[in-house]
């Protein structure tokens, strides 16, 4: 091609110079649709109580070809400490709890997979190795999500209901392949803080998202990269006996939700499990608290705003 033949590619158009049907369809793609809070909980409750935790022990590090022992340590010490302590606490409580789970987790630890649902909690889908689905082509994201249903099916003896995508992230085909998968519910977005409907292009799924939030989340609080600048910024009391109590309370008083979300390799310390059971001891004195796993949450709201209906 000669040298005057050469036409550069087209100047990708900027977000302020779309038209609106272009910023329209990227806001309307997936929406919060219907409220799905019902009127009242299980057994006449005030309150609903949902737990989760995301077990990604190594596979945060592996995922970003991080080898080394000291990274990997980390997330073993979620495995190894974290998870019984948290069992232990639950128990104690006498709470259920939903543990989503990336399959490398469950592979290289089969019998940790099984001793949840055989505790009674839920193992919910968290990718295969902690990957960023924002990253994946379709084809792999749908591939991957498969697999890891399955192989969470044949090591806990349960097939997944819900799933909470890693670092939330949730690409244009996520909310696709999850319908695909018969999924009742997601638990990656955040437009509400009580469960609601998601609508995709303005129609209604079907599937129920348990909305989680960062401000919920204790990885933001408690996480720390030696060569960065990120180092824990909340102290345990401040963070679960401030925050986190604040947020229950006003769920109870209005009659909603309180969701958390937590990692064995961080809540798991010794200075982080005593202030949650100490949150535990505070939801614990109020009455009518339903504690719930996730999908429990989930089909009691689909069922209830069906009923209503």
């Amino acid at each position: 091609m000669a040298a005057s033949d050469h036409r550069d590619p087209a100047p990708r158009r900027r977000p302020w110079q779309w038209e609106e049907h272009e910023w329209r369809g990227h806001v309307e793609r997936v929406r919060a649709g219907r409220s799905l809070k019902p009127a009242a909980w299980p057994q006449g409750a005030r309150a609903a109580v949902a737990l989760s935790f995301d077990t990604d022990h190594e596979t945060i590090p592996l995922r970003d070809g991080q080898t080394g022992p000291g990274k990997l340590s980390q997330g073993e010490y979620g495995a190894r400490v974290g998870v019984p302590r948290v069992l232990a606490l639950l128990e104690r409580c006498s709470v259920p709890a939903t543990f989503f789970m990336p399959a490398v987790s469950a592979l290289m630890r089969p019998q940790e997979a099984r001793g949840y649902t055989g505790r009674g909690h839920e193992v919910g889908i968290h990718g295969w190795i902690h990957e960023r689905n924002m990253e994946l082509d379709p084809k792999d994201e749908r591939d991957l999500a498969f697999r890891c249903a399955d192989t969470l099916e044949r090591l806990s003896g349960q097939r997944p209901v819900g799933i909470r995508t890693p670092s939330w992230d949730f690409s244009d085909h996520t909310l696709e392949i999850s319908r695909e998968l018969g999924l009742l519910y997601d638990s990656s977005l955040m437009a509400d803080d009580d469960p609601y409907e998601i609508v995709a292009d303005g129609e209604p799924t079907g599937i129920v998202e348990i909305p989680p939030e960062w401000i919920r989340d204790d990885d933001i609080y408690f996480e720390m990269d030696r060569y960065s600048p990120l180092r824990p910024h909340g102290m345990p009391r401040q963070v679960v006996g401030g925050i986190w109590r604040d947020e229950f309370d006003v769920a109870y008083e209005e009659g909603g939700l309180f969701q958390l979300t937590m990692h064995p390799h961080v809540i798991g310390h010794r200075s982080r499990i005593v202030v949650l059971e100490e949150l535990l001891e505070h939801i614990a004195g109020y009455e009518g608290i339903w504690y719930a796993t996730h999908a429990e949450v989930a089909r009691y709201a689909k069922e209830s705003s069906e009923a209503s209906s």
